[in-house]
Order: structure tokens, then sequence, then C-alpha cells
């Protein structure tokens, strides 16, 4: 089988792995689609180098085939349609005592911590495998783990009907987070400085707004009443959006931190302290987010087709990297089954 493996920053190789069978307790996935993301860049750049131990093939969202069933595997049957949440925790510390077991305090990312998705085959833990309905196509269902993200990230927010949400930053998971609020019956407003992820996202039938040609705080007061957003989320990243976070949330709004942020960025705690603002982080995900996104999937809520900007076979893989940075692409799927085009 062919896998790609990250091996130093910038540099991916793609080559013929052998093909093991699943051990006790796993099972093997034919891997249907593997999607990139920006953790994944992060991983690209050399930024998560103290974590990944090279040469490491990474994905984390993906979609497939289960292909064989290791000893000790019950209730999954060669053909299933699964997707993985690929979180493994060691149920002892004191996070996972508390029952937080998702931002576990050794938390293994698998796809990150240890090899992930993007390979023909993949051993997997079997409990760590979410089950796919019929109606629901392998390409869409890659996306099942971002829409998973934003699920987490609304819930968390404690976003409720007739709240006015805005999202800063509309890229992938800023557009899904839009989308899962908006059905959960918010208004929402998103910030994006790119013109053409804007239309894109205009298209979906909702508002975005250029910051950099725009009075946000001024827009957002007008369009709140003078009062500001019940919930910002931070999605971008960028310095100038988390000053903008505080800026446009009303008195006890709340600031949801999506973004990574490999270095620390300015935060207004004088805004906070006078607003009495609620902040935030939203990491990762639980398997309820999980259920939760393949529900929104399959009954169309996300426009996965929309979101979808290109699929490419494993053999340019890193080709996808370079676009994806670059911002010409929204998501990029890799179809693992499929050497060349």
């Amino acid at each position: 089988m062919l896998s790609a493996s990250y091996v130093a920053p910038r540099t991916i190789e793609v080559g013929e792995a052998a093909v093991l069978p699943p051990g006790p307790g796993e099972v093997q996935i034919a891997v249907a689609y593997a999607g990139i993301c920006g953790t994944d860049l992060h991983v690209f750049h050399g930024d998560m180098d103290a974590r990944v131990a090279t040469p490491a093939v990474i994905g984390h969202e993906m979609s497939g085939l289960v292909a064989a069933v290791g000893a000790g595997v019950g209730g999954w049957d060669v053909g299933d349609a699964v997707t993985v949440m690929p979180l493994v925790w060691d149920g002892t510390c004191p996070a996972c005592r508390a029952g937080h077991q998702h931002v576990c305090q050794h938390l293994d990312f698998v796809g990150i911590d240890s090899p992930g998705a993007l390979q023909g085959r993949w051993n997997v833990r079997a409990d760590l495998l979410v089950g796919l309905p019929a109606g629901l196509s392998l390409r869409h269902a890659a996306l099942v783990e971002p829409v998973a993200v934003a699920v987490h990230d609304v819930r968390r927010s404690e976003l409720a009907a007739g709240d006015r949400a805005v999202v800063l930053g509309g890229g992938p998971i800023g557009v899904l987070i839009a989308v899962v609020a908006r059905d959960a019956g918010a208004e929402v407003l998103v910030v994006e400085p790119d013109p053409g992820r804007r239309a894109m996202i205009e298209g979906f039938g909702l508002r975005a707004v250029d910051p950099g040609e725009t009075d946000l705080v001024g827009v957002v007061e007008s369009w709140t009443g003078g009062a500001g957003a019940d919930v910002v989320f931070e999605v971008s990243g960028a310095a100038a959006a988390v000053l903008s976070a505080t800026a446009v949330a009303k008195v006890r709004g709340t600031v949801v931190v999506v973004a990574i942020h490999p270095q620390p960025k300015p935060v207004d705690l004088q805004r906070v302290f006078w607003r009495e603002l609620r902040l935030l982080g939203a990491r990762v995900y639980e398997r309820t987010d999980f259920e939760r996104a393949v529900e929104l999937l399959a009954s169309g809520v996300v426009p996965a087709d929309a979101v979808i900007s290109e699929v490419v076979p494993l053999t340019a893989v890193a080709d996808a990297f370079t676009a994806l940075e670059s911002g010409r692409a929204m998501k990029i799927l890799v179809d693992c089954q499929v050497a060349d085009r």
C-alpha cells in the first residue's frame, strides 16, 4: 500500500509500506478519504516537532470501510462504513478523573502523536470507531471530524436560539461553526478578509464582512442595537482578531478561543474585566459531538460539496499541503485508494 509520511519541515514523502494485520482489539480500515486541516499544516511547518516522531504518517480526518477485524473485536464487520474519533486518553490523570477525558493531560491525538490516516490501510483501536449511516457518502463523511470540532465549539459556548454570534475567520472551521450555530437558531456574522471565501460564505446564506474595510465594532453595535455579540468565536489565529473578539462581545458575553496560537497574543483583559466577559477555550470534541456531526452531514445541514475544494490522489499530498497553506483551497481531501489521476 501507499502511505504519506511527514519527515521534516515542509517535507512529505509518499512510498510503499507493508500492510500489517490488525492486532487484538484493533480494526483495519481501508481509508477512503483523508482530509488535511490547519493542525496538519502546523505539523507540516515543523511547529509540532516536539510531539511528532519522524517519519510520521499523519492525518486524523477520514472515512473508510472496515477491511479486517482483529481478535476480540465485536460489533464491527468487514464492509462497515466508519470514521475515527482520534483521541486516546489514559483514564488516570486529573482531567480524566474529573470526566474530561477528551482533554486528557497525556492525550494521544491519533494522527499526530501516533500513526494516522494518510495511508491505504490503517489499524486503529476498535473503540475509536464511529459508524456511518448508509445514506452518507464516504466523501462527505471525511468531514465528520472538523464538523465535530464545530459542534463542540458551539456546544461549549452555550449558544442559544436567537443569540447573535460573530465568527472571526472564514476558513473551514469558521464556516462550519457558522453553519452549526445557524442550525442551533443563532444569527451569524462571519468576519473574513478573503473575498473568495466571503463570496462562498454568502452563498451559504450567511452574512460576511471584510475586517479591513469595515468598522467591525460599529457594524456589530448596529446589528445588535448597541449591545454587542452574545458569542464570539475566534477562529483565525490572528492577533488583530483576538483583540476584536473582546471588543465586539456584549456585557457578560462569551468569547470562545478555537484557533491554535503557537505564540502568545495580546488580550484586552481590561475589556474582559469591564464587561465581565467569559473567555473559553475549545480544543477538540467528545463522542456526542462526533455523533451529532454525522447527523448534520447525513441530513444535508452542512454544505459538504461546497466546503470540499478538491480531491487529490495520495501521490499528490505534498502539493495539497502547499495549496492549502496558500489559501487557495477551503478543504482538500486525499483519496487514499487512488495512486494517481
